[in-house]
């Protein structure tokens, strides 16, 4: 697909187009959690809060709030296109047919509706929270966190001559295929796009889906992106996130049950799916007293993401739990999604997918090391490996600002859960700088489930 970027952001009126071209533009995991909160949570009232994690970008000194407004305000006039929802009923995900119960699908197409919001402005910074049925505001996470990053873009395109833009773009373009590049040909790499929440633009995600799979073949394995992946027929990935289990958490009426609806959450999951989309997140609460309190049935699930903690630490930490329960690592699936780059990218494969090249150490994985040369590989693996790409794969422009600035480095924003039925909602996360809730909260959820395995990372995306 060839887009003249350039051309489009300088003559394009972008007050009138929208960031969102349909309700279907969102995480694939959304729309499976949105069908498991639909059947078994109907009545569940929550709160979503915007949160911007990089403070020193003012965000609401970029654009104005009537920006904000506009995009949010066509959001909530869109509806489910009849060939969107014969593809949610018709197409075969994970190997199978059918994940989307038909009445599930009717509801989308005759009841589902976003919430109001409540928006205002703090010390440069948009305030928004999202009140109503959980039905009605889970899927304004992915929503309004696109449209911020995009309106931000816009906000930044605005100060370049429609030369400027070109260049950005060359450059941009430039970095994008030197990263390509780099991936192409090495032996049973396995990556897919997750950059929906961060992306620079609708366009450029589209475009690096494309190049992704035009370049990488086999090795890209599709996009979280449901939309992108009904366009342009590509695997749709995902599973479930960090919000379910934090909304169970909230619910529980004591510690004991606070401990215990970590695992709640995966027998509802698995009962929803059939025993499908087994992929466990166990970071929410800390993965390590996760991992160490599991009844023995979770080891049998398909495999895990590492989120919030150290990939190489987690991956060993999966690794040794799965032998330890005598199961076999080799049948399991390891999927690291945050922060990635290539560099990262590569390092793990090599660690977890593969044998180390000759001469290379562990130690190689954390500098720049090239694994790029087919010839180095060996065959075997510790554990089936895939990287989810995200912020780095569709939101990297540091350095193509042809006038040198930082307008367009990406920011880390985050909406997530903090009240259900009116009680605070807590994350805590393998990382202390990634928790979330009121300190009260926090401090009552690590003496519940501890601390052990947690560290203190700086958050870059």
């Amino acid at each position: 697909m060839i887009v003249n970027f350039a051309e489009r952001a300088h003559n394009h009126n972008w007050e009138l187009d929208p960031v969102t071209r349909s309700l279907l533009d969102t995480d694939f995991y959304k729309l499976l959690m949105l069908q498991f909160i639909w059947k078994h949570y109907p009545k569940t009232q929550v709160s979503f809060s915007l949160v911007n994690r990089t403070a020193s970008v003012r965000l609401a000194d970029m654009f104005p709030r009537e920006e904000l407004i506009h995009q949010m305000e066509h959001v909530r006039k869109l509806q489910f296109r009849r060939s969107e929802l014969v593809w949610l009923a018709g197409n075969t995900f994970y190997g199978r047919r059918g994940i989307f119960e038909p009445a599930f699908l009717e509801w989308l197409e005759r009841d589902f509706r976003l919430s109001d919001y409540e928006l205002s402005v703090a010390d440069g910074q948009f305030v928004l929270t999202f009140d109503g049925l959980w039905t009605e505001t889970t899927m304004w996470e992915l929503h309004l966190l696109s449209i911020l990053d995009e309106l931000k873009t816009r906000a930044g395109m605005k100060k370049l001559s429609e030369f400027g833009l070109d260049i950005f773009y060359a450059r941009a373009k430039t970095k994008l295929w030197g990263k390509i590049e780099r991936l192409r040909g090495v032996p049973g790499l396995a990556v897919a796009d997750f950059g929906t929440r961060r992306r620079h633009s609708f366009l450029w995600q589209e475009y690096v889906v494309n190049a992704m799979t035009q370049n990488l073949g086999a090795a890209f394995t599709g996009t979280s992106n449901a939309f992108l992946a009904h366009k342009h027929d590509l695997e749709a990935i995902g599973t479930n996130a960090h919000e379910i289990p934090m909304v169970l958490a909230a619910l529980a009426p004591d510690d004991d049950a606070l401990k215990a609806s970590q695992y709640k959450v995966l027998e509802l999951w698995q009962s929803t799916y059939d025993g499908a989309l087994r992929i466990m997140l166990p970071d929410t609460f800390g993965t390590t007293q996760f991992l160490e309190n599991a009844p023995d049935w979770v080891a049998d699930w398909t495999g895990q993401r590492v989120d919030s903690k150290d990939p190489y630490i987690g991956g060993d930490e999966y690794i040794a739990w799965l032998k330890a329960r005598g199961r076999d690592p080799h049948d399991k699936r390891l999927i690291i999604s945050d922060s990635l780059d290539v560099d990262e990218i590569l390092g793990l494969h090599a660690y977890f997918g593969g044998t180390l090249p000759s001469g290379v150490t562990v130690g190689d994985f954390r500098s720049a090391a090239d694994f790029n040369d087919p010839k180095k590989w060996t065959a075997g693996r510790r554990i089936r490996f895939s990287a989810g790409w995200g912020t780095l794969l569709t939101n990297d422009f540091r350095g193509c600002d042809p006038a040198g600035g930082s307008d367009f480095d990406p920011v880390s924003l985050i909406c997530k859960v903090s009240t259900v039925d009116g009680k605070p909602a807590v994350k805590l996360s393998d990382n202390y700088a990634k928790a979330l809730g009121t300190p009260s909260e926090i401090e009552r959820y690590r003496r519940v489930f501890g601390t052990k395995g947690m560290s203190n990372t700086p958050v870059i995306t």
